[in-house]
């Protein structure tokens, strides 16, 4: 059964002959038993489409214990329907809480996608001894971004970019669906409330939703008064041309360590390094100040003979990727390098997934390689060529030849990389950013430099009014086996700062390992870092100051 409702508490009334809006009385909220079949007119929604509908919609009794309880709630799945019938639906989740504090959350998403994120869960790096969102009393919602992974991707649906030969699902997944979930998610809201809606809206991403994140604040200042943006690939397609380049130095012979290598290698880096903050505690604190020489783990005459040493094509592949990458043509998007990650300064290389993985780079890809070549071998076939049986390893991201122009292209649909945020600052919005030092899939190198850019365009004083960026020694991406656990109640921080004018006053982070005992760190504003003052206790943040940096990180300016 299809239905529509009013857009708004108006109704038209015919005076003179002449329609004229006339107040009515706010419309009857819509059970959650009656959702199902309920239209979603184009016309609500800010990008073009062909409208939508609700697919589903039932109750929710409260369940789970602890942080993660919930309370009642209606859960509602929708679509929102392409404008070219080729492209697939925006699939989105809506967890409408009984007790509703007036506030909406939006989660992003993660890799390509194709999957929505759980709307029970929490913010990125977020606290592991507090309510989630939707147990705080906020409706929570998210999309897939406009296409819906391969069940054969299972269980890393996130690699699956086969929808990259329709447009507009890239544009949908280069940012469009975040506006068009967002403006849905908002008309359903006030139907299932009878006319209300959120007194304060947040987004909260990591990964390509941090980039979500960064994107709805540049594209769309106002739609959002808060955003948090954790470890975000904003240089999406820069970040890709860094995974092939990735690709092709580890597919050269003898070139790729294996996975003992890799294991020793991040030894040895924390080993030289992990002191440099005054403390031995398993995490390098000072990671500008930490540039280990891979030459130190050199075999007998460079030859790859034991797992105890590296060789020299192993080393020149590691110093490769731990150094900065430049490419000598224009890009639309205006993007000239990506930094290379911290794999000589503190990030495990030897993550199963999502560092080097345990194969190196081929044709066909192997499912384990790491994550990395893996993007970029989707994103060559399905977004570049568009040709499923195009071999990754042959288009050089340093000279891509008949496809550059193409690429270019890309990168001004990928790459969320406008610094002025005055808009979104303006309208009183809010940005916490985050990011582990020792990520081995998104570089905080990177992160950095947006911000960077952020203060050039509008000033260090007008920039920390409205943004903060942290860096967190020891985090990785997904927070675990990290060497540092990150968990933080940004979501509190970032209410504090919008609803009240209270920015971060000397924030605090946890380590959520289970041996971690508790230990806490403080949240340095970027570029300072906490470092040991030597008396107090190595296990709390009171042990630490913010220390000041200028040193660049190795090898890369801004």
């Amino acid at each position: 059964m299809r239905r529509t409702i009013a857009a708004s508490g108006l109704t038209l009334a015919l005076v003179g002959g002449t329609c004229v809006p006339a107040v009515s009385a706010a419309p009857e909220p819509v059970a959650c038993g009656d959702l199902p079949g309920l239209q979603i007119p184009a016309s609500v929604i800010g990008l073009p489409t062909t409208g939508g509908e609700v697919t589903l919609a039932r109750s929710v009794p409260a369940g789970g214990s602890g942080p993660s309880a919930t309370a009642d709630y209606c859960r509602v799945d929708a679509a929102i329907h392409p404008v070219d019938p080729g492209a697939p639906d925006i699939r989105m989740r809506l967890a409408l809480p009984a007790r509703w504090n007036g506030k909406a959350l939006m989660f992003g998403g993660g890799g390509y996608d194709g999957t929505i994120p759980d709307v029970t869960g929490n913010v990125p790096f977020g606290p592991t001894d507090r309510p989630r969102p939707l147990s705080r009393g906020y409706a929570t919602f998210a999309g897939d971004s406009g296409h819906q992974a391969a069940p054969g991707f299972k269980p890393v649906t996130s690699l699956d970019g086969s929808f990259g030969v329709n447009d507009e699902a890239v544009r949908n997944f280069s940012g469009d669906a975040l506006k068009k979930t967002r403006d849905a998610a908002r008309f359903l809201m006030r139907a299932h409330y009878g006319g209300a809606t959120p007194t304060h809206s947040y987004f909260a991403g990591g990964s390509s939703g941090g980039r979500e994140g960064l994107a709805v604040a540049q594209r769309w200042p106002t739609d959002f008064d808060g955003v948090i943006a954790a470890y975000p690939a904003w240089n999406a397609a820069s970040l890709d041309l860094f995974f092939g380049y990735e690709a092709q130095v580890l597919s050269r012979p003898g070139a790729f360590p294996g996975a003992a290598e890799q294991a020793l290698l991040h030894r040895r880096v924390i080993a030289a390094c992990d002191g440099d903050d005054g403390l031995r505690d398993g995490v390098v604190s000072d990671e500008r100040g930490c540039d280990f020489d891979p030459r130190a783990l050199r075999c007998p005459h460079g030859r790859d003979t034991e797992d105890t040493c590296l060789s020299d094509a192993q080393i020149r592949a590691v110093r490769a990727l731990s150094s900065p990458l430049r490419w000598r043509y224009r890009l639309a998007g205006g993007e000239t390098g990506y930094p290379g990650f911290p794999f000589l300064s503190g990030a495990d290389m030897s993550t199963p997934l999502l560092g080097m993985g345990s194969r190196p780079p081929g044709h066909p890809m192997p499912k384990d390689s790491g994550y990395g070549v893996q993007f970029w071998d989707q994103w060559v076939r399905y977004f570049v060529t568009r040709d499923p049986g195009y071999d990754p390893l042959a288009l050089d991201p340093r000279r891509p030849g008949v496809w550059h122009q193409r690429i270019s292209e890309l990168s001004a649909l990928q790459d969320v990389n406008d610094p002025d945020l005055r808009r979104f600052a303006g309208a009183g919005g809010k940005l916490l950013m985050t990011h582990g030092t020792a990520d081995e899939l998104v570089s905080h190198r990177s992160t950095a430099d947006y911000f960077t850019r952020v203060q050039r365009r509008m000033g260090r004083h007008a920039t920390d009014a409205f943004a903060r960026l942290y860096l967190v020694p020891g985090a990785n991406h997904v927070n675990v086996d990290a060497s540092f656990a990150a968990s933080w109640d940004s979501l509190s921080a970032l209410e504090r700062w919008v609803e009240e004018g209270r920015a971060p006053l000397r924030p605090v982070v946890h380590d959520a390992n289970p041996a971690a005992n508790g230990r806490t760190r403080p949240l340095c504003d970027y570029p300072s870092w906490p470092k040991y003052n030597g008396t107090g206790d190595p296990h709390s943040a009171t042990g630490f100051t913010c220390a000041r940096t200028t040193r660049p990180f190795p090898g890369w300016k801004s």
